[in-house]
């Protein structure tokens, strides 16, 4: 019987997961400790199989009536990831669930799912659920029916929770960016938003607004290049709207995570060329966490000169470059291939 992998939310896809048998998920997610029932409901998540998949469903929805609101949670995450049309009756009644967490999840779910059954309840739950099931339902829904959703989400920056604003407004922008009739009414709902007293929902409408090449925001994109929540989604925000000035802030800053930076740099380059950004690039070719030096070979693949070409053979023949050798001879073929 193959392994499958048992993801641990909040686990960095960095490290190695353990893995757990089908068998063993299905005997866990029904009589294993609390863990071992999270852990087991996630795996049962990621089967393949026709056979084990019916066999997954089964446990998953039988889960759904596990004691602990954390162990339903991850049955109605994995029923989502399952991808069968029959859960999502049993997703629906679990949006009236008095766990937060559960109720959220089977949100996630009945999107990720995207059958036409789900919008109405979906719809249901954005006008008159609790904070935390309409702040989910504006995302989901607009999975679920982007046409029809997108008044519904218009109404919800109206919504009292500035949350739900910001989430719907990621929505509205999300939906406007590939159906140009809606374009005007969404830069005119959203660009109303951006006097918000919340940050988070500042911050929401702008990035929404650059999604629809609209800079009216950038203001409120570049006071959160040092938030190492938002950072990144400012930088890539602020690349959508070519906003140069804002993005060698980012290079510069000190404070921003080096992600973003590392990001923001690749992102200038490919707009004018920058000595700073140059100099971030090559620099953390040599940082000590793997994935800001593989970031910095990726954005050199893309935009890299002949001067990133010995930095890179540099870092070939360390040992920081050894599991990073593909994509080192990757960029290294793109930038000469350039040149």
């Amino acid at each position: 019987m193959a392994a499958i992998p048992a993801r641990v939310p909040g686990v960095s896809y960095l490290f190695p997961s353990p893995t757990i048998t089908f068998e063993a998920a299905l005997r866990d997610v029904a009589s294993g400790s609390a863990k071992a029932r999270v852990s087991a409901a996630y795996a049962l998540g990621d089967v393949s199989e026709p056979v084990e998949k019916r066999r997954a469903l089964e446990a998953l929805i039988r889960a759904l009536d596990d004691e602990r609101g954390d162990v339903r949670g991850a049955a109605c995450a994995a029923l989502g990831e399952l991808g069968e049309a029959s859960a999502v009756p049993h997703l629906i009644k679990r949006l009236d669930e008095g766990d937060a967490g559960v109720r959220q999840h089977a949100a996630i779910a009945l999107g990720s799912l995207a059958h036409p059954d789900g919008f109405e309840p979906l719809a249901t739950a954005l006008r008159s659920g609790p904070p935390d099931l309409r702040f989910q339902a504006a995302t989901s829904i607009a999975e679920v029916d982007p046409e029809r959703a997108f008044d519904l989400v218009i109404d919800a920056l109206d919504d009292r929770d500035p949350q739900v604003i910001g989430a719907a407004a990621l929505s509205v922008g999300a939906i406007a960016a590939t159906n140009d009739n809606k374009r005007p009414r969404a830069v005119s709902a959203l660009s109303a938003r951006l006097a918000s007293s919340d940050p988070g929902t500042r911050f929401d409408v702008a990035y929404a607004l650059a999604e629809l090449g609209e800079a009216a925001g950038r203001t409120a994109l570049a006071d959160s290049i040092d938030d190492p929540e938002r950072a990144w989604d400012a930088v890539t925000a602020l690349a959508q709207i070519a906003a140069s000035d804002e993005l060698a802030r980012a290079v510069a800053s000190k404070k921003a995570p080096a992600e973003a930076r590392v990001l923001a740099a690749g992102k200038l380059l490919a707009l004018r060329d920058d000595d700073p950004a140059r100099k971030v690039l090559v620099e953390h070719l040599k940082s000590r966490k793997f994935n800001v030096r593989g970031l910095a070979i990726e954005q050199l693949a893309e935009i890299g000169g002949a001067w990133a070409i010995a930095p890179l053979e540099k870092l070939s023949t360390s040992s920081k470059g050894v599991e990073l050798r593909g994509p080192i001879d990757t960029a290294l073929r793109q930038i000469r291939g350039r040149a």
